[in-house]
């Protein structure tokens, strides 16, 4: 089986102004021109309003651009919203889809994010499928079920295995500075291969919760967790590439 190649994706969430987001993309860009061949995958994720700048800063550059969510339809009357083939035409390759964000606070179920994985795949681009459970999940000891439901459900009849990467984001440890250990990590990891039959190791599976450059050495280190999500952490541009070395 041939290594998974380990993918570090920044999601700046709501957050970057046109100055400062441009700083932040060059100053990555720059970090990763100066280690070309890149070893890994950086992805970075602005807010929609930076994307086609950030776009032109990142041409020519191994740093890829990614969107922080996308409608399911390809074009129609849905005021305020963004489709997946517009992104892909202002250079997105990637879309996070079913943050737990956008589940607690928008209501979105998993049958919506699959019909947003499966447009925005026929755009063309790879899609980010966040799950992870609740703490009052954890507590009940329903971990398991709940990543295996919120995973089956959240993926449309027909995928693309090469256009798919899942993110593990147990909600309780997001921006809470905590993080499940290692092992733990791993454990769901592999409930995701598993459930995913087949295609299972060839998709990879990354890990975001709290992750940050004091614990990122130790989660990069281990061989079934392909990459990691980082937020807030990617919003300064050294703190995010020393994450991303650890990935070498």
């Amino acid at each position: 089986m041939a290594k998974r190649r380990k993918i570090i994706v920044g999601n700046w969430k709501m957050n970057g102004r046109l100055t400062s987001g441009l700083n932040l993309a060059k100053e990555v860009a720059n970090r990763a021109q100066s280690e070309i061949p890149l070893s890994f995958d950086v992805v970075l994720c602005p807010p929609a309003t930076l994307i086609w700048s950030i776009s032109e800063a990142l041409m020519d550059t191994p740093v890829l651009l990614g969107a922080q969510d996308c409608h399911y339809a390809n074009h129609g009357a849905y005021t305020g919203d963004v489709s997946a083939g517009m992104l892909a035409d202002i250079g997105c390759r990637y879309v996070i889809l079913g943050h737990s964000e956008r589940r607690a606070a928008y209501g979105e179920t998993n049958q919506l994010v699959a019909k947003k994985v499966a447009g925005a795949q026929l755009a063309g681009l790879t899609t980010i499928v966040c799950i992870g459970e609740t703490l009052e999940q954890r507590a009940a000891g329903a971990t398991e079920e709940a990543i295996t439901e919120q995973l089956t459900g959240s993926l449309p009849e027909k995928f693309h295995p090469s256009q798919l990467v899942v993110a593990y984001e147990p909600v309780w440890a997001i921006g809470s500075g905590e993080t499940p250990s290692p092992d733990e990590i791993r454990h769901v990891h592999q409930l995701v291969r598993r459930s995913l039959g087949v295609m299972g190791e060839t998709v990879p599976v990354i890990y975001g919760g709290s992750v940050v450059p004091s614990n990122a050495g130790s989660l990069l280190v281990e061989p079934d967790i392909d990459g990691v999500l980082v937020g807030s952490a990617s919003l300064n541009s050294d703190g995010f590439w020393s994450i991303a070395e650890c990935a070498r």
